[in-house]
C-alpha cells in the first residue's frame, strides 16, 4: 500500500487556535462548545465524568486538540459529538460508532483513528445512559436522535468544524462501527449517501424492529427459570463443547475453530443425560426438555405460514449465551424496547409477549433506526465502498442478520443492473464473537482493527491502532477500505490475526484470510494451519481458488 494513503500527515499550517472561543466563533446558533483543549503526544485524555457509556480514558499515539461541541436539535432534545484534531493530520475525515443503547462519545475508538492521521468524531446519540438501558427512549424526540439524527448532524456540523480548523476540506470521508455502530453506518448508507466515500459496518444492528424483539423472544426459550426445559447458564460451556466436538472436524481441519456452522450437521440429542443423574454439570448432559429449547435457539424465528422473522443463534456462539438467555429476565435490549421504545409502558410485563409485538414495532419503527432501505443504489452511484463484517460466534446478535441484509441488497439491486461486487463486500469471521474477541478454547484469529477492537487489544486503552505488526491493508481492514476508495483495488481477503494472549507482549498465535461472501477459506493442505499463507479464498465445490499471501 502506498504510504501516502496513511501517513500524508501534514503539520497544522493554520492560525485556528484549539480554544473553546475560536470554536464558538464558527458554530451556528444551535451549537455551543462544551470544551476544547490541547493534549500533548502519549499523554491520556481524561474522559468527562458524565460519559457512562465510555468511560475509559484513552492514552493517544499523538498529539491533538480535543473538542466537544453540543447541538440543540429539537425544543426537548439535543447532541453532543467529540472531535480529536491531530496535529498531524491524514486530509481525512472518520467518524465511529456506538454500541447497543448507548449514550456517550466514545473517545477510545476517536483515539485509534487518531493513531491513522484522522480527524475522528463520535456522537453521544443525544442522551446518556449504558448500552442496554433503554428508558430515556420514552422521549421521542431523543429517538430519532438515537436512530440516525444525531449520527447525521453530527457529521455536517464536524466536518465544517474540520475545514475551519485545518483550512481546508477532507479529501476523503470514512466511517468505522460495530453493532449499533454498524446499523448507524448502513442508516447513513441508506438515508444521507453523501455523507461517507467508504463505509466499514460490522456486527450491524440494523433491523431493531425484529432484533430487539427477537432479544425478548430468545430469552422466553429459556424461562422461567424454574422449568423443566431451562438450560442453566453452568450448561453453555458443555453445550458449547459438544458443539466444538461435533462440528470443528467437519469443515476438513481440527483447530478448535468451528469455520463453517453452517456446513456442521449438529445433533443435540448426544448431550442427552443417559440416565438420572444427581449433578447434569459434573455429567455435562442435557434432559429431554433441555434439548428441545436448545433445538429453538439453533433454530430461526419462524411465525404462522412460515413467516421468517430472525435468524438463529449460531452453533459456536454459546460463550456468550448468558448475555441474551441466562437471566431471569430478557435483556435490557429486548425489553427496554418494547417499554420504553415501542409502547411506552414501562410496566409491560414480558411474559405477554406474541408476534403482535413484532408487528407493532414494523408499523411504529420507533426513531426510524431501522435500515431497512436496501435500494442504496444511490451511494454506489456516486462511488461509495461499502465493507461488512461479521462473527460467526457472536451470542449478541445472529450472524445471520447480517447475510440477511446483504441479500437483501442484492435482491433489490441485481434486477436493475447494479451488481454489487465491485463496491460492496461481506466477510463471515470464523470464531469471533460480538465485533471482537474470541471463546478462550477456540483462539480464533479476530483482530483486524475493526470497529471497538483497538481498545479491547494491549495492556494500556487507546494506545493501539491498527494492526500492530501489520500496518497494511492486508491484515488492516481500515485500510483495505480506503486502498479500495482512493485507488480501485478491491480487497480479495483481509488477514485476521489472534496474539497468544491479546496484550501484544507476546507473539503472534494465528493467522487467517477473511473472505469476501460466498468464499470460504480453505486449508491448502500442506504447511502451517497458523499461516494465513496457507489458506485460499474459494467458493464450495469450485476448484479455482484466490491463493493468500
Amino acid at each position: 500500500m502506498k504510504s501516502s494513503l496513511f501517513l500524508a500527515a501534514l503539520p497544522l499550517a493554520t492560525a485556528f487556535e484549539c480554544s473553546k472561543y475560536t470554536f464558538q466563533a464558527i458554530l451556528p446558533t444551535q451549537a455551543s462548545v462544551a470544551f476544547a483543549r490541547t493534549v500533548a503526544a502519549n499523554a491520556t485524555f481524561t474522559v468527562p465524568a458524565g460519559d457512562i457509556a465510555y468511560p475509559t480514558s484513552p492514552v493517544l499515539l499523538r498529539s491533538v486538540c480535543a473538542v466537544q461541541i453540543n447541538v440543540t436539535s429539537s425544543p426537548t432534545s439535543a447532541y453532543s459529538f467529540g472531535l480529536f484534531l491531530p496535529d498531524d493530520w491524514n486530509n481525512r475525515f472518520l467518524a465511529v460508532g456506538n454500541g447497543g443503547f448507548a449514550g456517550g462519545i466514545n473517545w477510545l475508538d476517536l483515539a485509534a483513528g487518531v493513531g491513522y492521521g484522522f480527524a475522528s468524531m463520535s456522537t453521544d446519540t443525544g442522551h446518556s445512559s449504558n448500552s442496554s438501558d433503554g428508558s430515556w427512549a420514552l422521549n421521542k424526540e431523543k429517538l430519532t436522535d438515537w436512530g440516525y439524527r444525531a449520527m447525521h448532524g453530527s457529521v455536517v456540523l464536524a466536518k465544517e468544524v474540520v475545514q475551519a480548523y485545518y483550512g481546508s476540506k477532507s479529501k476523503y470521508s470514512y466511517y468505522s462501527g460495530c453493532s449499533t455502530g454498524g446499523r448507524q453506518g448502513l442508516k447513513e448508507v441508506e438515508m444521507f449517501p453523501e455523507d461517507f466515500d467508504g463505509v466499514l459496518a460490522g456486527s450491524a444492528a440494523w433491523w431493531t424492529s425484529h432484533l430487539q424483539t427477537w432479544t425478548v423472544k430468545v430469552a422466553l426459550y429459556n424461562l422461567p427459570t424454574t422449568s423443566a426445559h431451562h438450560i442453566p447458564p453452568a450448561l453453555f460451556p458443555i453445550v458449547g463443547a459438544e458443539v466444538l466436538r461435533q462440528c470443528d472436524a467437519q469443515d476438513g481441519l481440527i483447530d478448535t475453530i468451528v469455520s463453517d456452522p453452517r456446513g456442521c450437521e449438529f445433533i443435540p440429542e448426544e448431550l442427552l443425560c443417559k440416565s438420572q443423574v444427581a449433578n447434569q454439570t459434573e455429567a455435562g448432559c442435557l434432559t429431554g426438555p433441555q434439548i428441545d429449547t436448545l433445538y429453538k435457539i439453533f433454530n430461526d424465528y419462524v411465525e404462522t405460514n412460515q413467516t421468517f422473522v430472525f435468524p438463529r443463534l449460531e452453533p459456536g456462539s454459546e460463550a456468550q449465551w448468558e448475555v441474551l438467555i441466562g437471566g431471569n429476565q430478557p435483556n435490557g435490549l429486548g425489553i427496554d424496547y418494547v417499554r420504553y421504545f415501542l409502547l411506552n409502558q414501562p410496566d409491560w410485563n414480558f411474559y405477554d409477549f406474541d408476534y403482535g409485538i413484532v408487528q407493532e414495532a414494523d408499523k411504529v419503527q420507533p426513531g426510524n433506526a431501522s435500515a431497512i432501505d436496501f435500494d442504496i443504489s444511490p451511494f454506489h452511484a456516486r462511488g461509495g465502498k461499502l465493507l461488512q463484517y461479521h462473527g460467526f460466534a457472536d451470542g449478541l446478535i445472529p450472524t445471520g442478520s447480517s447475510e440477511y441484509f446483504y441479500r437483501q441488497v442484492m435482491r433489490t439491486l441485481l434486477p436493475k443492473g447494479v451488481e454489487l461486487d465491485s463496491w460492496y463486500r461481506f466477510f463471515l469471521v470464523p470464531g469471533m464473537q460480538h465485533c471482537q474477541g474470541t471463546p478462550s478454547n477456540v483462539n480464533a484469529p479476530w483482530y483486524f482493527a475493526g470497529g471497538n477492537q483497538a481498545g479491547a487489544l494491549g495492556l494500556r486503552p487507546g494506545c493501539v491502532s491498527g494492526v500492530p505488526g501489520f500496518r497494511d491493508p492486508e491484515h488492516d481492514i481500515l485500510l483495505a477500505l480506503m486502498r479500495w476508495t482512493e485507488e480501485g483495488q478491491a480487497p480479495e481477503y483481509i488477514i485476521a490475526t489472534k496474539w497468544h494472549n491479546d496484550t501484544l507482549q507476546d507473539k503472534v498465535f494465528r493467522q487467517r484470510p477473511l473472505c469476501p461472501h460466498p468464499q470460504r477459506a480453505q486449508y491448502t493442505g500442506q504447511g502451517d494451519p497458523n499461516d494465513a499463507s496457507d489458506w485460499r479464498c474459494s467458493s464450495r465445490g469450485s476448484l479455482s481458488a484466490q491463493l493468500v499471501g
